[in-house]
């Protein structure tokens, strides 16, 4: 068991490198990743699976600990990157199908990743924790809902048939991490430090089954596509950390709110596209899979060396004042 928390440890730290790599292979040999499509909804809900054993009760207390830092957290999580996305979408023309699918990323929930990416940038993950199983708790309802609102100018959407991939992929699988780990907690918890590699497999594998799928049209559009991913994500984390600083939260609170904004759940969007739009559309997604663990190790890696003088300083102003 020690040598898979080692490999698990090694696969999370490396995660950015081996989405990078297996995207390069799927794109040069894309047969040998296509046939991983049809099952993305099933390599989603393991994933999700086993995010719901690494849950308890704890995760949620912060709700009652921390209430207006959660609630302004899945706000903006809610509104700044489907906003974003809505605007880009729009600033550069993209076709219907590319648009829907920026706009599913923005409004996703917050990203797993998330929570490693607050804990190395010294923010609260506690409060990442918490923003992460609430807003993946409401996706069922604000995903639908929001791509509804905002792409339907583009495609037509089902909220309704959208809403029971979600219950499907996402909750249902998380209830039942949820449950196992009550039942067999002793067990769980001997085990769990294995999730990230399960992880990081099941999300490499849905990154390079994308990547195989639309190799054509990453060929023709995927710089377009990659400079919106990239905005979305930036604009994301800086608007999320002004939002946090302007209503005065503590440091970490900003670093946690900021990764949490910016860092989306990118392996359901791209489940999501497959399943009610064209191939093309879960193309951001992929992008973003990619983008997001690059830009996310290296902020946090930042905020993580530069963290303790901050809070020090910010620790000592508040005694004084």
């Amino acid at each position: 068991m020690k040598a898979v928390e080692r490999i698990s440890r090694l696969a999370g730290n490396t995660f950015a490198l081996w989405v990078i790599l297996f995207g390069i292979l799927a794109f040069l040999f894309p047969n040998g990743f296509t046939w991983i499509a049809p099952h993305i909804s099933l390599l989603l809900g393991i994933i999700m699976f086993g995010m719901g054993m690494t849950l308890s009760l704890d995760d949620f207390k912060g709700i009652v600990k921390a209430p207006k830092s959660v609630f302004v957290g899945v706000l903006a999580q809610y509104t700044i990157m489907p906003l974003i996305a809505f605007g880009l979408a729009h600033l550069f023309k993209l076709s219907p199908e590319v648009a829907v699918g920026v706009i599913l990323v923005g409004c996703a929930p917050g990203g797993t990743a998330s929570n490693v990416m607050a804990y190395l940038a010294k923010g609260n993950t506690a409060l990442s924790v918490t923003i992460t199983a609430v807003s993946t708790v409401l996706a069922p309802i604000l995903t639908p809902a929001l791509t509804w609102l905002l792409a339907s100018q583009w495609l037509p959407v089902s909220a309704g048939s959208m809403f029971v991939s979600i219950v499907q992929i996402v909750l249902i699988p998380i209830v039942l991490g949820i449950v196992i780990r009550v039942i067999f907690t002793k067990q769980v918890e001997k085990s769990v430090k294995a999730l990230p590699l399960i992880s990081v497999i099941g999300i490499v594998a849905v990154a390079a089954a994308v990547v195989a799928v639309n190799k054509e049209s990453i060929a023709s559009s995927g710089l377009l596509i990659f400079s919106v991913v990239v905005l979305h994500n930036l604009f994301g984390l800086l608007i999320g950390f002004l939002l946090a600083k302007l209503l005065r939260f503590d440091y970490a609170d900003q670093k946690a709110i900021s990764i949490e904004v910016g860092m989306q759940n990118s392996g359901l969007a791209s489940a999501l596209s497959l399943a009610h739009f064209a191939p093309i559309a879960a193309v951001p997604s992929a992008i973003f899979s990619v983008w997001h663990n690059i830009s996310g190790p290296l902020l946090a890696t930042w905020w993580g060396k530069r963290g303790n003088a901050r809070e020090i300083i910010q620790d000592a102003n508040k005694k004084l004042a």
